[in-house]
């Protein structure tokens, strides 16, 4: 089998509709949700075998009934870990060099009340 090449049968068109309505239902898209789900270059494009979308779609299914984080499982794929750390990293160093009054005036255009500290 060469490399990206799938190890089964296609997933069937209405797999594919149920996954992407499943993850549209979260947020994200095939290739959005890569590492949050841990899916390979090739699922990311929207190809799956018929048992990876079962599989998947019953983790989506079982993570959206018990209510689980709004639907989204936490999985322990390292490299997903591992590049929401370094989002996480990014956006604290970023939200610290922004002054305090653009921040607060920014929350306050979206609706939010800010009261100064004492």
């Amino acid at each position: 089998m060469s490399f990206g090449q799938q190890s089964g049968p296609p997933a069937s068109n209405k797999q594919i509709a149920l996954l992407q309505e499943l993850l549209n239902n979260d947020g994200f898209d095939f290739a959005t949700a890569r590492h949050r789900y841990g899916l390979t270059q090739r699922q990311a494009r929207g190809k799956f075998t018929i048992g990876e979308a079962a599989e998947l779609i019953e983790r989506l299914t079982n993570a959206a009934e018990s209510g689980e984080d709004g639907g989204v499982p936490h999985f322990d794929d390292p490299a997903a870990v591992k590049a929401q750390q370094r989002i996480d990293v990014q956006r604290d160093s970023l939200l610290r060099g922004i002054p305090a009054e653009v921040l607060a005036d920014e929350l306050e255009r979206r609706g939010w009340a800010v009261i100064p500290p004492a």
